[in-house]
């Protein structure tokens, strides 16, 4: 594949959405691969990881560098999903779901689009309602369903590459309500970091990435997640992310139908 321009501007402003808000990596590139540049499914999952998980190293540095990630979430986070990505990629080799089954990948991804959308515009409410459901929890409970959202982050992320922003932040939130929003962002995206890269990783295996296309993405998308985490703390995102959950529901359904 050679280089293409669209390919890195589109990298450019899924790199800014990444820093910005911890949305929209596999969320909104995966779906562009296979709608508007026509890539395979497998193909764009695959690759996507591993675009996210660069682009994500460089936001992590970032935030970093600001002090807004809490390495403590960033590992209980690590303990559920590094495990079940594993789980997830041996499975689908077993089960030849990257090659064989794009139609299945198509549907899996149009779902969790949708169910990611929710999370974004919905974020307020469904932090309410599990806060109230839950009440205070204690520190060995906190640990315990950080653990499990990780777990379930790792088979979402590894089987769509989407996951990891929306619904890792919206947890977060949930679980740790005193933390402040831009450390909130910033250990979500350092979490995708090794998430993104442990399944990519695994989908390389399966031969399923094209290193030329995350060439060409990072190549927008390493200055756009610099300008975006640099942005994130003075930006208000609400407009934003109403506008992001807009694009993933009609991707979402589009990706379905």
């Amino acid at each position: 594949m050679s280089f293409s321009f669209t390919h890195t501007l589109s990298g450019f402003f899924v790199g800014i959405l990444v820093g910005l808000t911890g949305v929209g990596g596999g969320s909104l590139m995966t779906p562009l691969l296979i709608l508007l540049f026509g890539i395979h499914p497998s193909t764009a999952v695959g690759s996507d990881l591993l675009y996210a998980a660069t682009t994500k190293a460089v936001g992590t540095s970032v935030h970093g560098f600001r002090g807004s990630v809490d390495w403590r979430i960033v590992g209980r986070l690590a303990a559920g999903s590094a495990p079940m990505t594993v789980l997830t990629i041996l499975a689908c080799a077993f089960f030849g779901v990257t090659h064989t089954n794009s139609h299945f990948l198509n549907d899996a991804l149009g779902v969790v689009l949708v169910i990611t959308a929710c999370f974004v515009i919905f974020q307020s409410q469904v932090t309410r309602l599990f806060s109230s459901t839950l009440g205070e929890i204690g520190e060995r409970q906190r640990l315990l369903f950080t653990v499990l959202t990780g777990a379930v982050l790792g088979v979402m992320v590894t089987l769509t590459s989407v996951g990891a922003g929306a619904i890792g932040v919206t947890a977060l939130i949930v679980l740790y309500p005193k933390l402040q929003p831009a450390r909130i962002v910033g250990s979500d995206i350092a979490h995708a970091v090794p998430l993104t890269l442990l399944a990519g990783a695994g989908h390389w295996w399966l031969g399923d990435v094209n290193f030329d296309l995350v060439g060409t993405l990072l190549l927008g998308s390493i200055p756009g997640v610099i300008l975006g985490s640099l942005w994130s703390t003075k930006m208000p995102d609400r407009a934003l992310r109403v506008a992001l959950a807009a694009v993933l529901l009609v991707v979402g359904f589009r990706m379905v139908g």
